[in-house]
Order: C-alpha cells, then sequence, then structure tokens
C-alpha cells in the first residue's frame, strides 16, 4: 500500500521567526520531520510543502522532494488541509495513506511512522491515526474558566477535588503524527476524521514549538531524545 508523507511549512512565522529553518540540535528544525520520514520502511513519497525559497532550498540539501504552493495557501488564516490537497492535486498520483508530519513537533522516529501506518493497514474499520500523549498533570478537571469577576469556574463538572491518581485519564494531541486514509480525507476534508484512533507515545518528549520558550524547551529535551533513541 502506497503512503505519501508530507511536511507542511510555511515561512511566514511569527511566534519564532524563520522557525522551520532554525537549528535545534543538530539540523534545522525542518530536517527532523525528512529524518523521520526518511527513517520509514512504509513512506512511499515525502514532500515539503512550502511558500518560501529558503525553506525548500533547505529540504532540497536533506533529499526531499519540495512543491511550492501559492502564498493565498500560506497566509496566518490557511488551513493546512488546503496545502494538503493542494499537493494531492499537484502530483497526479494516487496514495491508499496520507500523513501529515508538522515540523514543530519534532521528537519522534521512523519507527513510530511505521506503526501508525501499519495500524491502517491492519484495521479497516480505521480512517484516522491520531498521536497523543497522557496528560496526568495538566488534566481539564484542574482547569477553570473565569467569571467576570475573575471568580473561577471549573471546566469539568467533577473531580476538582480527586487526587490526580484518581482522576480518569485524559490524552493530548501532541502533533507529531496525523494519518489518515486518503478516501476518507478527500470526503471528510480533515485529519481529524470520524473513525479515528490513538497512538500514544511518551510524554517524556513533549516538544510542540510556538514560541521561543517552546524552542528552548525543546533543545534541551533533544539532547536526551537523541541519546536514547541514537544506535550505541
Amino acid at each position: 500500500m502506497k503512503t505519501l508523507v508530507i511536511i507542511p511549512a510555511r515561512g511566514g512565522s511569527k511566534g519564532v521567526p524563520n522557525k522551520n529553518i532554525k537549528i535545534l540540535g543538530d539540523k534545522p528544525l525542518i530536517a527532523h520531520a525528512i529524518a523521520c520520514a526518511q527513517a520509514s520502511q512504509k513512506a512511499t513519497r515525502i514532500i515539503v510543502s512550502t511558500d518560501a525559497e529558503a525553506i525548500a532550498v533547505v529540504a532540497q540539501q536533506y533529499g526531499c522532494e519540495v512543491v511550492l504552493r501559492p502564498e493565498s495557501l500560506a497566509t496566518d488564516t490557511s488551513n493546512v488541509v488546503t496545502a494538503v490537497a493542494h499537493v494531492y492535486a499537484e502530483l497526479q498520483e494516487d496514495f491508499d495513506f496520507i500523513v501529515l508530519l508538522q515540523p514543530t513537533s519534532p521528537l519522534r522516529t521512523g519507527a513510530d511512522l511505521d506503526a501508525i501506518i501499519t495500524l491502517l493497514e491492519e484495521e479497516d474499520h480505521v480512517d484516522g491515526v491520531i498521536s497523543v500523549v497522557p496528560m496526568d498533570d495538566m488534566h481539564p478537571a484542574r482547569m477553570y474558566t473565569l467569571g467576570n469577576a475573575a471568580e473561577l469556574i471549573p471546566f469539568m463538572t467533577t473531580g476538582e477535588t480527586a487526587r490526580r491518581q484518581d482522576l480518569a485519564p485524559v490524552y493530548y494531541r501532541n502533533g507529531c503524527f496525523y494519518a489518515v486514509r486518503t478516501n476518507a480525507f478527500l470526503t471528510e476534508k480533515s485529519f481529524m476524521v470520524a473513525r479515528k484512533k490513538a497512538y500514544v507515545m511518551s510524554a517524556e518528549w513533549l516538544a510542540n514549538i510556538d514560541t521561543p520558550r517552546d524552542f528552548k524547551i525543546a533543545e534541551l529535551l533533544y539532547a536526551d531524545w537523541k541519546h536514547e533513541n541514537t544506535p550505541h
């Protein structure tokens, strides 16, 4: 079965300027996503979708194909779904699965990607697989909205005073993997398709880069993550 891996990387990042080509550890941020896809045994074709020439050059330096997207699909309000649909239309090739690898969640492996594709291959009733991590400390039972006078309004109706270990587990999308059957993506126009299941990853390596603070945290985590995931 054929899998298309798409790495979306537009040039206009306001939180971290030039984020996608900023160096994380030993290579540009986007190169981590490319390396993950290239390490997969099941990725048929890998494409970087970008509007920025500088990103395209870096992607090609790391051996990845590039599809340039029009500026109209690379604004602050653009939906990644439209960029993916643009790539699919440009390639004029059929694939069974589409996997989205966001550069902003760099701590993942080719083995993770293969495991996710295998889930789709083996479970016909599943149209999508989304990577998540358990969130023990950041539980919604510990969250609130604020009233007009800053009064605390519990986000959940139960569990506010429960011990952490007594709360039902909750999971957070870590941004590493969004995988869908192509027919479901084209029909539902979303990676969050109706028939989806979780691929649970370790919260120890949660890194989702949107701000300078996020980047600093990712830099600290990356050294240990690389040591753990590099054959010795």
